[in-house]
C-alpha cells in the first residue's frame, strides 16, 4: 500500500468511531507501506471532538518528542465539514523498545493494542490499563546532533 492510498482512506470516515475501524482495517498501529515499516499516529477533531492517539498511556506528540520531527506527517480532512487532522507516519526502526501500548482515542471511546517485536495485537481496554504499568519506557531515537544543527537548533 502506499502513503497516498491510506491517507485518501482515512477521508471517508464521517465519524471517529468510522475512522478508528478504518485503522483497524488497514492495519494500524503498525503498517508497511511503500516496503517500510511505520507507526501511525493520528489526532484531529471531528466537528469540535478531539481524537488523539496514546503511546503507553501518554499522548503519542509527548511520548515521541522530537522524533516527531523527523516523522512524515499529513494533514487529512474528511467528509464533514470541521472535521480532519494529521497523520503521522513515525519509522518503525527509530523505535527502541520491543514492546508498548497504542491506543487511539476520543474523549469517550477508544481501540487498544499491544505491539511486541513488531506486530500489534488488539486489546481491551481493561487488557491496556493492566498493562501500563508494566511498559517498559518507551524510547525512540531523536535526531542526532548533525541533524539538528542542519535545522539550526541550539541547544545549551
Amino acid at each position: 500500500m502506499k502513503v497516498e492510498g491510506f491517507v485518501a482512506a482515512l477521508r471517508e470516515a464521517e465519524t471517529i468511531g468510522e475512522l478508528f475501524k478504518i485503522l483497524r482495517e488497514k492495519g494500524a498501529p503498525v503498517l508497511e507501506l511503500d516496503g517500510q515499516k511505520f507507526l501511525i499516529v493520528v489526532e484531529g477533531d471531528f466537528e469540535g471532538r478531539p481524537f488523539w492517539t496514546e503511546i503507553n498511556g501518554e499522548k503519542a506528540n509527548q511520548a515521541l518528542g522530537d522524533a516527531m520531527l523527523n516523522s512524515s506527517s499529513f494533514p487529512f480532512k474528511c467528509k464533514k465539514p470541521y472535521t480532519g487532522g494529521n497523520v503521522i507516519f513515525v519509522n518503525f526502526e527509530d523505535i527502541e523498545v520491543e514492546k508498548f501500548l497504542v491506543a487511539y482515542r476520543d474523549p469517550d471511546y477508544g481501540i487498544f493494542y499491544l505491539v511486541e517485536n513488531g506486530e500489534a495485537k488488539e486489546i481491551t481496554k481493561e487488557e491496556y490499563e493492566k498493562l501500563l504499568p508494566e511498559m517498559p519506557e518507551f524510547k525512540i531515537k531523536g535526531m542526532s546532533e548533525e541533524q539538528m544543527d542542519m535545522m539550526g537548533a541550539f541547544f545549551g
